[in-house]
């Protein structure tokens, strides 16, 4: 997801290291439910299995609201919490994507699209670590991206079963599918771009500091 750009090496670690808050068990809940939903989906492979698969997603789907909405309410934001929710995020949407294209219910192209952005941050981020820079905020395209996309999945699971509303279910979770995809990848150009310009900023202040020292030897 896109993430702001920090005041420096050092903005990573504003927040407290706090582990033991209510949104921190909400995202770890959030996080065990994982391995559960990807049982339930490629094991039984039954209608019951189906709908406790769903209702862990929506489950994860309203505690992705409500940490961040306890964390501001009560001041219990964290550098943890910070890590917890996107990780969370990124993981249901992986473990989704896996789980429903083994089930052939989307195609495995899209689970190249995605795990493509997915590879382009990996790399960013290991670039800003090696600068010093741990990972950045999360904003607003990053998030409506993976809104977008915890709706698709969902949407599209229920389309795969012969129901009355199967068509409805798989027009909208296609179009989710595709604004979710296109603002996932905006977000991470925009990512990027943030990325270079952090970066090019060091840059030309390491070079400044150089010249100075010159001027003063």
């Amino acid at each position: 997801m896109i993430m702001t750009e920090p005041d420096g090496p050092q903005a990573a670690e504003q927040l407290p290291q706090r582990t033991l808050t209510i949104p921190n068990l909400i995202s770890f809940a959030r996080l065990a439910g994982v391995p559960v939903f990807l049982w339930l989906v490629l094991g039984p492979r039954s209608t019951a299995g189906d709908w406790w698969a769903l209702a862990i997603l929506a489950a994860a789907g309203i505690s992705d609201w409500l940490d961040g909405k306890i964390a501001r309410a009560l001041n219990q934001q964290s550098r943890l919490g910070e890590l917890l929710d996107p990780a969370a995020d990124r993981l249901y949407i992986v473990a989704t994507v896996i789980a429903l294209a083994i089930r052939g219910i989307i195609p495995w192209w899209l689970v190249i699209v995605l795990a493509a952005r997915e590879l382009l941050l990996g790399v960013v981020l290991v670039v800003l670590r090696s600068h010093g820079y741990g990972p950045l905020h999360v904003s607003f395209v990053g998030k409506a991206a993976t809104l977008s996309l915890l709706y698709a999945f969902p949407l599209l699971f229920l389309g795969s079963h012969d129901t009355s509303y199967q068509l409805l279910a798989q027009v909208a979770g296609w179009a989710f599918a595709g604004w979710g995809t296109a603002l996932y990848w905006w977000a991470a150009a925009l990512y990027v771009e943030q990325a270079r310009r952090l970066l090019a900023a060091d840059r030309s202040g390491a070079a400044g500091g150089r010249g100075t020292v010159a001027g003063q030897t």
